[in-house]
């Protein structure tokens, strides 16, 4: 008794007194003046086992436009026009009486519902009526009966025909749909008990004021009682999406390992998003199933002619790399076709060219876009983990202490490295990691083929790196569908916590 509220003590008298009750009952008898005040004593009383609280929802259809019983549905003002003429009537004379397309929606309905037919006779188009629609000249349509029967207060759920409701629904602005909930409040036996033993309804205070305190009032007044373990709502306070948390941890620790972020544009030509990192011009990740050409622009100008030649020579005899190339001509047209970056490579590759000589320490946490079919793990567009060093003493060692060194920061303390093939780097690897009992891929590594540096006369190694990033938190966070990843649920993402 000392823990309820005042307006809990309130309810339990009028509830003791009335019976069973509704909001509106208690108002109107002039035991509360506002609802919400009703229903905020109910909730408690309830959590507390004092009360119960009976909600009953019924759902009734109303005219959404009154103008649409004043002017008759569509289909109905067309018979009536093409009745006047005869019985048939050319469409476009029908939509210069029927205007801002009021004659299409009349055609449809009169169509379905079998009334009229139309033919065509030469270069016209004549609507004419069917037996069925001489005979409604003279009769009422369901719908528009049921219109009738809703003029005054509407039609609840159970007395309308669910065919011709839905007829109606599908018709934009003629009807709508109103849910009606009526609550009724009851003691249980456990109210019904403390309310018998008599209850004093005196004001009290749950919080403490400047005007309480200042003028001595709080020397006579009543505190009411703190109940820790009395219910209260959930609070979420703001954060940052779990995405977004995971790329500035990401970060965090790429910085502490001595690395500067970089990114570029988007969009880019084909020369530099797979001709200087050698893939040969037949690849089949040049195709359309594989990358986004663009039609606006096509192409794009490259402008280094020096370096332009630099990279057919290596496509078409490895120039002086050592290597034999690809063989076959190697076409500047197809270098200069316009696309979505399908890797941040772009990023590192153009960074390079401007940044030969050691040491350079670069990463790039960004969007990249493939012509993927969307599934439980695919997405055209998802965010890639790029980074590259160059060091005078770099070499396959280092860079598999680079790697397991990052994600051991993640928190992945099972890593093993095995063998693998990328087109622009020898030798390569791919990275596992041991998660919810089993391995786990999570990207590839290598250190540059020398087709790949040469153009910008590199010469030292260049460690290179390409992670997953939604690979990785879906790992982290154990989902299993890359697409609940960017679902906007609003209760996922209170909920979810901070670290």
């Amino acid at each position: 008794m000392e823990n309820l509220s005042f307006n809990e003590k309130k309810l339990l008298i009028a509830l003791n007194d009335l019976g069973t009750s509704s909001p509106q009952d208690l108002i109107e008898k002039k035991r509360f003046e506002l609802e919400v005040e009703v229903m905020g004593a109910a909730s408690w009383l309830s959590s507390k086992g004092l009360a119960s609280i009976d909600e009953t929802s019924s759902k009734r259809y109303v005219i959404a436009d009154a103008k649409i019983i004043e002017k008759g549905l569509q289909e109905r003002r067309a018979l009536i026009i093409i009745d006047k003429n005869g019985g048939a009537l050319d469409l476009a004379e029908l939509a210069a009486e029927l205007p801002n397309g009021d004659d299409k929606i009349a055609i449809g309905w009169l169509k379905k519902k079998g009334l009229a037919d139309i033919s065509k006779i030469g270069d016209q188009k004549i609507i004419s009526l069917t037996e069925a629609g001489k005979k409604q000249l003279n009769g009422k349509m369901s719908d528009e009966e049921l219109l009738q029967k809703m003029q005054s207060n509407g039609i609840e759920e159970k007395d309308a025909d669910p065919n011709v409701i839905r007829d109606l629904r599908g018709r934009q602005g003629i009807i709508e749909e109103k849910i009606t909930t009526v609550r009724k409040i009851s003691l249980t036996e456990e109210g019904k008990k403390v309310a018998s033993e008599g209850i004093e309804l005196t004001e009290d205070i749950s919080q403490l004021t400047v005007e309480l305190i200042q003028s001595g009032k709080w020397k006579d007044a009543e505190f009411r009682r703190y109940d820790v373990h009395t219910f209260a709502p959930s609070l979420y306070p703001a954060k940052k999406h779990p995405l977004s948390r995971l790329a500035d941890e990401i970060r965090n620790i790429f910085v502490q390992m001595g690395f500067t972020e970089i990114d570029e544009e988007y969009v880019q030509p084909a020369f530099w998003n797979l001709d200087v990192l050698f893939t040969p011009q037949d690849h089949p990740a040049r195709d359309l199933q594989d990358t986004f050409y663009l039609q606006e622009p096509s192409s794009i100008r490259v402008k280094d002619k020096e370096l332009v030649n630099k990279v057919k020579k290596i496509h078409e005899n490895g120039g002086a790399t050592g290597s034999t190339g690809w063989g076959g001509p190697w076409s500047l047209e197809k270098a200069e076709q316009a696309l979505l970056r399908t890797h941040t490579t772009v990023n590192t590759i153009k960074y390079i060219s401007e940044h030969p000589e050691p040491p350079a320490k670069v990463f790039s946490l960004s969007r990249i876009f493939r012509n993927e079919s969307i599934d439980a793990t695919h997405l055209p567009e998802f965010t890639q983990i790029e980074g590259i060093m160059i060091d005078e003493n770099g070499d396959f060692d280092m860079l598999i202490s680079l790697v397991k060194g990052f994600y051991g920061m993640m928190g992945f303390d099972k890593i093993r490295i095995r063998p693998a093939y990328f087109p622009y780097t020898e030798p390569s690897l791919e990275i596992e990691v041991y998660f919810n009992g089993k391995w786990m891929e999570l990207g590839g590594a290598g250190i540059f083929r020398p087709e790949v540096t040469a153009p910008f006369n590199v010469k030292h190694p260049v460690l290179a790196w390409g992670f997953g990033f939604e690979r990785l938190a879906m790992l982290k966070w154990n989902i299993k569908d890359i697409r609940d990843l960017y679902v906007s649920d609003i209760d996922l993402l209170k909920k979810n916590t901070i670290f």
